[in-house]
C-alpha cells in the first residue's frame, strides 16, 4: 500500500501503477442484488434460462455499473491518505466497457495515478482503472476517476 501524507506526495506518484487487486467472482446473486438495488431488471442480467438460450455464451452478464461500482471495494487498499479528514467521490472523466463480465468470471482492478493537483485546499488525484477479465484480451473497463482528499489541520 503507498502512503500519502501531502499533495507532494501523492505528485510523486504521477505515472506509476499504485496497485493490483485481488480477483473478485462476479455470481448471479451479486448481479441479482445491483438488478434489485437500481431497478434495473433487463434479461439479459437476471433471466438467467433465456440467457442460456439467447446470449452467445449462454450466460446471463453483469450490469455495467455494477462492474464501474465495484471500484471502490477493489482499490481501497492501494494508498493510504495519512491525517485524511475525509474523502468524496469527485466523478468520472471517462469510462469505456470493452467486453461484457458474463457470470462467474473474475474480475480485478489494476490502478495507475494519473495526475495529483490541489484544489478547493484538497488533493485532486485523477486516476485510470483497468477493471481485468480473467483470460480475456481486453479490460472489461477502463474508467478515469477524480477522487477529493481533505486532509486534517
Amino acid at each position: 500500500m503507498r502512503q500519502i501524507r501531502s499533495i507532494e506526495d501523492a505528485k510523486e506518484l504521477e505515472g506509476e501503477e499504485v496497485g493490483l487487486s485481488d480477483w473478485v467472482v462476479i455470481d448471479q446473486h451479486r448481479i441479482d442484488q445491483f438488478a434489485e438495488a437500481t431497478g434495473d431488471y433487463q434479461w439479459i442480467h437476471v433471466d438467467v434460462e433465456r440467457a442460456a438460450r439467447e446470449m452467445p455464451d449462454g450466460k446471463t452478464i453483469s450490469h455495467g455499473y455494477l462492474t464501474l461500482a465495484l471500484i471502490p471495494t477493489l482499490t481501497d487498499k492501494f494508498i493510504e491518505v495519512r491525517n485524511l479528514e475525509r474523502a468524496i467521490n469527485f466523478g468520472l472523466n471517462k469510462v469505456r466497457f470493452y467486453a461484457p463480465v458474463p457470470v462467474g468470471a473474475r474480475l480485478r482492478a489494476r490502478a495507475k495515478v494519473l495526475q495529483a493537483r490541489r484544489r478547493a485546499g484538497a488533493l485532486l488525484l485523477t486516476s485510470e482503472i483497468r477493471l481485468e477479465l480473467e483470460g480475456a484480451r481486453k479490460p472489461a473497463c477502463v474508467a478515469e476517476t477524480l477522487g477529493m482528499y481533505f486532509f486534517e489541520g
